[in-house]
């Protein structure tokens, strides 16, 4: 399995500024008006794809999701990232699927110590927030349209 994070920041949003790897994804998260949300009470598990992982769906449709007018399937691809609850890394693990906030569920897989969540690679997991939990994956899972 993925090394476990140790960051203890107030809410979501505040533990990705600090991890200095979700650039990408907090940018995301402000054009698609999500900040608020990530910074409620939760709790929320969070699977963070990092700037890599970002960079993996190309610059050209990244910035053409950053756009006022992509807003609603921009924060529809951010929410197929983001469950209800506190989901730590034992719990995945016995999961076969997880269910977003949008879209259909995703399945979690095993292969030896590593744990897929669709075809992401969990990097790094139960990096704890005041509000919920990250888990880094190293792709963006994108929703069926």
């Amino acid at each position: 399995m993925a090394k476990k994070g140790a960051v203890k920041a107030k809410n979501i949003v505040e533990a990705a500024q600090a991890a200095g790897t979700f650039s990408t994804l907090l940018t995301a998260v402000k054009a698609a008006d999500l900040t608020s949300t990530l910074k409620d009470k939760g709790p929320f598990t969070v699977f963070a794809p990092t700037d890599d992982a970002f960079e993996k769906v190309g610059q050209e449709t990244i910035d053409e999701l950053l756009k006022p007018e992509s807003r609603k399937r921009l924060q529809h691809i951010l929410k197929h990232h983001l469950i209800r609850g506190r989901v730590d890394a034992a719990d995945v693990q016995r999961r076969k699927a997880m269910r977003p906030m949008f879209g259909n569920e995703i399945p979690v897989r095993k292969q030896g110590d590593d744990v897929f969540l669709g075809d992401a690679k969990v990097i790094q997991t139960d990096i704890e927030t005041g509000n919920g939990i990250i888990h880094v994956i190293d792709s963006v899972v994108l929703p069926e349209e």
